[in-house]
């Protein structure tokens, strides 16, 4: 499994259901990378997607204790269901995409992680654990840095 987050120097992913930045490059990315494969989040990741609708060209599988059940993506009620469900799946195609306890309780399930550092500290209630400061996890590659809308990140 993979992550696949843009986080601020804090961690911070999120604000009322919203990302931090609007950043169309890095949504470029986020697409690119994540097209024909399987995309797993949480019930407000969902939600906060235009119409509460899942990502297209995707499989979505949304883990929730609530999130009823639909033909349009596949509900795990916990992470041993989410387990067994991509047990036969490559690894390579399954990208954890929010929200932040999702990331946190997948984590230990990934390794490999794309993320797209912001260059600031924002507003935020929503963090993820910071990959730089665990020993276990190694930068492997770096982009330089870009600028947009007034962001900078790598």
């Amino acid at each position: 499994m993979k992550w696949i987050v843009a986080a601020d120097r804090d961690g911070g992913i999120g604000k009322d259901g919203k990302l931090l930045a609007d950043i169309p490059t890095d949504m470029k990315y986020f697409r690119t990378k994540t097209k024909g494969k399987t995309v797993i989040m949480g019930r407000a990741t969902l939600e906060s997607f235009p119409g509460g609708k899942p990502l297209p060209m995707r499989r979505n599988i949304v883990l929730s204790r609530t999130l009823p059940e639909s033909d349009a993506y596949e509900v795990c009620r916990s992470v041993e269901e989410l387990l067994k469900l991509v047990q036969d799946d490559d690894s390579d195609d399954l990208y954890v995409i929010g929200g932040g306890q999702i990331y946190e309780q997948l984590l230990p399930y990934c390794d490999e992680a794309f993320v797209t550092e912001l260059e600031a500290v924002f507003d935020s209630d929503t963090k993820i654990p910071l990959l730089s400061q665990m020993p276990e996890w190694k930068r492997v590659e770096e982009s330089d840095r870009i600028c947009e809308n007034g962001v900078n990140y790598r």
